[in-house]
């Protein structure tokens, strides 16, 4: 018979399923964290959990929040069974089972008044972030903070009712500043180069249009510190829960499956104090940089090298991708042949090694990560997974002809059939105008590059231009398959 999820039930979890090794009863809030989805849960709540069974620092305890309607339904659900969470850890070989309650509390969505008082209390020192790629405001070609953007723009103009996260944060500083509170630290755990700076543009960028003093103050004594953030992480579906229930005897309302691998490197820098992640195996280092660069290129990279010609083959899972030899291949060759040069390795950390492994966690059968996963939100991704290797290479003088590809494949993608004909659901938030631009691209590959948003300069460039179109015709007339075959041997 199986349990349901709640903290009455901690003491009477079916066997084989750990209970967290602390007092919940101790904890007390000190960070706030803006998007409670499946990663944050599945990683920086897990330190933490860690970091609480070892008898330290329990005055860090998360208190979640959430600005996007999906949130209202996350927090119902965790509200349901007193914010705690099963994760379920899984190799081919192993899978451990865990119940983890780092997180104490959840403000309303929507509800600003208490979310301005909560960032206004003393006790909270991180406001932390995991709001996805495209959550920061930033304009796609240039990289860089968009004060266009509709919810900067809306929160500009009423920043004492902000909705977005970085209104949010910007007016509980301000609200700290005039009460003489000192500043939290604002940590980003999003897959973002630089995310920390990307983070302070935003927060800043925003204030900058409403008060210039403000935005001075917060450069100059707020800390937003850099991280990378790594753990493959699927989506929860009525598959996982099914899982948990049958086979560990656990209800759970939001449960989260993930890889036993998990890493965590985040510059040294929290002025109002944190936590003892480095006990827990959180790497704190000057500068993040390297280790970033390396995993959103060969990892994050790597994931949309696999996705899409997967995806246009009607492949459901990422290890069955692996295990299409010519996909493997795919991904191997590309990143020896155009990502792994353009690089630089972090101190002490072999590419290639990194590569292997990388390609091992990709395969792993128990994870159940799925295709569509890994292709969603491409117009915020590719450029910033793929075309700064194209840039690189580029200003090198090296050929990029095999991630030229990887773009082709994804505006074939985006033309919404599969080579069997099957209709691709919507998977971007910008799916539409990709639409509009992926049709006409079948007959003329540089509609598809009119997006300058998205490609910059490449949009313009002849030999960027001219890869792009001879791989995006010869998907269309050859097929995944020869096309594929033509860039592994060398013929693309």
């Amino acid at each position: 018979m199986s349990v349901k999820l709640s903290a009455a039930a901690l003491g009477r979890l079916p066997k084989g399923v750990a209970a967290p090794g602390y007092d919940r009863a101790s904890l007390r809030a000190g960070i706030v964290h803006i998007g409670v989805g499946n990663f944050h849960r599945a990683h920086q709540a897990v330190y933490l959990d860690d970091l609480f069974a070892s008898g330290r620092d329990h005055d860090w305890a998360i208190v979640g929040a959430g600005v996007r309607e999906y949130d209202i339904d996350m927090r119902a659900k965790l509200a349901a069974q007193d914010y705690l969470t099963t994760v379920v850890e899984q190799e081919a070989q192993a899978t451990t089972v865990r119940v983890t309650a780092p997180m104490i509390d959840f403000v309303k969505p929507f509800d600003v008044a208490a979310m301005l008082e909560m960032l206004s209390r003393p006790a909270i020192r991180i406001v932390s972030l995991t709001v996805t790629e495209g959550g920061y405001c930033i304009d796609p070609a240039t990289q860089k903070f968009d004060p266009r953007h509709p919810e900067i723009a809306h929160d500009a103009a009423h920043f004492d009712a902000p909705k977005s996260a970085f209104g949010l944060i910007a007016a509980g500083l301000k609200r700290r500043r005039e009460a003489g509170v000192a500043p939290f630290t604002v940590m980003s755990c999003d897959n973002i180069p630089g995310n920390g700076h990307v983070c302070e543009n935003a927060v800043a960028g925003l204030a900058e249009s409403v008060d210039r003093e403000l935005a001075a103050w917060i450069r100059a004594h707020v800390a937003f510190p850099n991280s990378m953030v790594d753990r493959i992480t699927p989506a929860t579906t009525d598959r996982e829960r099914a899982i948990l229930k049958d086979q560990y005897g656990v209800e759970d309302n939001f449960p989260v499956f993930c890889e036993q691998f998990r890493e965590w490197v985040v510059e040294d820098r929290f002025p109002a104090g944190r936590p003892a992640l480095e006990t827990v195996g959180v790497t704190f280092v000057a500068d993040v940089a390297p280790y970033e660069l390396m995993k959103i290129r060969i990892l994050n990279g790597g994931h949309a090298t696999i996705a899409y010609p997967a995806g246009l083959l009607d492949v459901h899972f990422v290890h069955e991708a692996m295990e299409d030899k010519q996909i493997a291949t795919f991904l191997e060759t590309l990143t020896k042949r155009e990502i792994l040069s353009v690089v630089p390795p972090p101190p002490g950390v072999s590419l290639e090694a990194y590569r292997l492994k990388v390609a091992e966690r990709f395969a792993n059968p128990k994870i159940g990560d799925t295709v569509a996963r890994l292709c969603l939100d491409g117009s915020n991704r590719q450029p910033k997974f793929i075309l700064p290797s194209v840039v690189d290479r580029l200003k090198a003088g090296q050929s990029f002809v095999g991630l030229a590809l990887v773009s082709a494949l994804w505006c074939r993608y985006c033309y919404g059939e599969s080579e069997s004909g099957k209709i691709i659901p919507p998977n971007d938030p910008n799916w539409d105008r990709l639409q509009q631009a992926a049709r006409p691209a079948r007959a003329d590959p540089r509609a598809f590059l009119a997006m300058r948003d998205i490609f910059g300069a490449l949009s313009d460039t002849p030999s960027y231009v001219a890869a792009f179109s001879n791989a995006l015709t010869k998907l269309w007339s050859q097929g995944v398959r020869a096309t594929l075959d033509d860039y592994l041997a060398g013929r693309l």
